[in-house]
């Protein structure tokens, strides 16, 4: 009778098995044919009616919308359009570019249409937006090195080089994986959806493989100090037993809703995912890495060094500062703001009564047992709850706009720690997951809280929180734009919300105040440091040296930070350039405005409408200018 009921569990389990893995099929073929209609449509080859039909210019939004969302389901999840929980887009696929390529030119020529004189003002600066971010797009995709709308906070990324130790789908896919953050762990399909994606995820890996053999047969391959920091974090998920596993983290939080079948079955189901599919997988990338891809890996730093490398360097600078700068520019820029705030380190280090010279007052700081006074994590998490509620009396006096949606400040997951920054994880539209500030603490006894007060302002309130929360609540803006993250703007938005402490509190301690002025550093020198890898042939020691030489963050911060600006060529200067636009404009109106200039206005004006390139918001404040004259 036992024997019996076995085999009968058994055969519902493989009936179970077949009807789920035909149902999924048949998903995936829908899918499929519903994408190949898409771009049937969307392509240049529409018919003459097609041609002839004008569509409003919100059908368009609207449209342009739906494509964004299908085309980074991860993205989707993340705004709280869960339509494609159980996808992962295989950005580094040929199909999958030429899908945007058709699509980015069949959204230009449907704008081309639109009467700009019948927009509004909004309307219009949406539809600019719109166009730059076409444009932008397909000139990457005509790149051979660049691959456009990766899932990791729709930055570009490389076909050829896509797995990397920091912004990369490895480590995103993982940090998503233990919950809490972008994907629902909720209900059954929510568990059941991640299963699906993660055989999508099992497919990119696959395709990642056979990308990077075609890599190391054209010479496009990264940086070998940065490949082998890769197998440690393979290591992670390879060696952790299963109850410890990062993918097996939503087990342990089952909903207490969930029938003691179901939950039997999800726990069973992702055993076997990390058991047969995971671990094997990983195991078979690791061995691809150590023993055919790390062996050939190149020396050099920068992607100046690869076929096509200068041309796509130049590229990334438009992409991700939205100006026409050249890398010597950016570079001069660089060194001059590195001696202005040189200049001011040196005031403040001498108000503070320090005799010695500014790297003596670098290795003081570092080193100062003041301020690493942590003996626990959450110490340093409670830290920043304690600036948040010192600043929240004083916003009213220079902001009128506020979100709705909340924040938690959460250390970042072991895994990604040592290489990781401090970072910002959207919530959703509708609030109902709040964003996420990750703060890395891999050694808690060496965490030096210097540059805490102005790390706040950056990455919470008024920085990526504040200016991202109010662009997905603003209602006036088209769809499209709720989840656009315009770089250059939104760090630069961050990095000038720093420089507010003064007027919302903070800084009355010195050494904070320092801190600001290392942070502002930290993005001045990266100016230097990213041109000089990129376009100068600058090793990986040369940009650590000048960094040791000319800020106040530790060795080991400093080494993952250059080898983040070696993986992300011209990421990093989107922070100081955007800085110093919205900065100018602000000093612009104060100087044109007089008595007439409101802070609070000129913060609304900057923040009502979206992440803008640089170009569209200079417009836009010289604009209102106008009007307040």
């Amino acid at each position: 009778m036992g024997l019996q009921k076995v085999v009968k569990t058994d055969r519902l389990q493989v009936i179970r098995l077949i009807t789920k893995k035909i149902i999924k099929k048949m998903k995936q073929n829908l899918i499929l044919i519903l994408n190949v209609f898409l771009v049937i449509c969307c392509s240049n080859n529409i018919s003459n009616d097609e041609k002839n039909t004008v569509k409003s210019i919100d059908q368009i939004f609207e449209e342009y919308y739906e494509f964004k969302e299908r085309i980074n389901p991860i993205e989707a999840t993340k705004a709280g359009n869960y339509r494609y929980n159980n996808q992962v887009a295989n950005y580094i696929s040929d199909d999958y570019q030429k899908d945007l390529k058709k699509n980015y030119t069949y959204f230009l020529n449907l704008l081309k249409k639109i009467n700009q004189d019948k927009l509004s003002e909004t309307e219009l600066l949406s539809k600019k937006v719109m166009e730059w971010d076409c444009n932008i797009k397909l000139e990457g995709l005509s790149n051979k090195l660049v691959t456009i709308t990766s899932p990791i906070y729709n930055l570009p990324s490389f076909e050829l080089m896509p797995i990397i130790q920091v912004q990369s789908l490895h480590l995103y896919v993982a940090q998503i994986a233990a919950g809490g953050s972008v994907h629902p762990f909720n209900s059954i399909e929510d568990y059941d959806n991640w299963l699906e994606r993660i055989d999508d995820y099992i497919a990119f890996l696959d395709t990642s493989i056979s990308m990077m053999k075609e890599g190391i047969s054209t010479k496009i391959v990264i940086p070998r100090v940065l490949a082998k920091k890769t197998i440690s974090q393979l290591d992670e998920f390879i060696l952790n037993p299963i109850d410890q596993h990062l993918f097996f983290k939503p087990v342990l939080s089952l909903p207490e809703n969930f029938s003691d079948k179901e939950k039997n079955r999800i726990t069973s189901e992702y055993r076997s995912m990390i058991i047969n599919k995971l671990k094997p997988k990983y195991i078979k990338l690791k061995e691809f890495l150590v023993n055919e891809y790390i062996p050939v890996c190149r020396e050099s730093s920068g992607i100046g060094d690869l076929p096509n490398g200068k041309e796509t360097y130049n590229y990334l600078i438009k992409l991700h500062t939205t100006t026409k700068m050249s890398a010597d520019q950016i570079h001069e820029l660089g060194k001059n703001e590195v001696a202005r705030i040189l200049d001011e380190m040196e005031i403040a280090k001498n108000q503070m009564g320090f005799k010695g010279d500014i790297k003596a007052f670098f290795e003081f700081i570092r080193n100062s047992p003041e301020q690493m006074p942590f003996k626990d994590p959450n110490q340093v998490i409670d830290n920043f709850y304690n600036i948040k509620n010192r600043i929240d009396k004083k916003l009213n006096q220079i902001f009128e706009l506020k979100p709705k949606a909340d924040f938690v400040v959460r250390r970042t997951e072991s895994f990604r720690e040592a290489s990781a920054s401090a970072e910002y994880v959207p919530g959703t539209k509708d609030a109902s997951r709040a964003g996420i500030f990750y703060v890395p603490i891999p050694d808690v006894n060496r965490y030096n809280k210097f540059s805490d007060e102005a790390l706040f302002l950056h990455e919470a309130i008024p920085g990526h929180h504040y200016q991202l929360s109010l662009q997905q609540e603003n209602k006036d803006l088209p769809k499209f734009l709720h989840p656009e993250s315009m770089g250059v703007f939104v760090e630069g938005w961050a990095l000038y919300a720093e420089s507010l402490g003064t007027e919302l509190g903070l800084y009355e301690d010195p050494i904070q105040y320092f801190g600001m002025l290392s942070m502002e550093m930290h993005r001045a020198i990266r100016l230097v440091v990213d041109t000089g890898i990129h376009s100068k042939g600058w090793s990986r020691e040369k940009a650590i040296q000048y960094s040791l030489e000319n800020e106040a963050e530790s060795e080991a911060t400093i080494i993952a930070e250059i080898e983040r600006y070696m993986a992300t060529p011209g990421q990093a200067l989107s922070y100081k350039i955007g800085q110093l636009k919205i900065r100018e404009l602000r000093s612009k109106a104060e100087i044109k405005l007089g008595d007439r200039f409101s802070v609070t206005e000129f913060h609304n004006q900057v923040l009502n409408t979206g992440s803008l390139p640089l170009i569209l918001l200079e417009s836009k404040i010289d604009n209102w200018i106008k009007t307040k004259i």
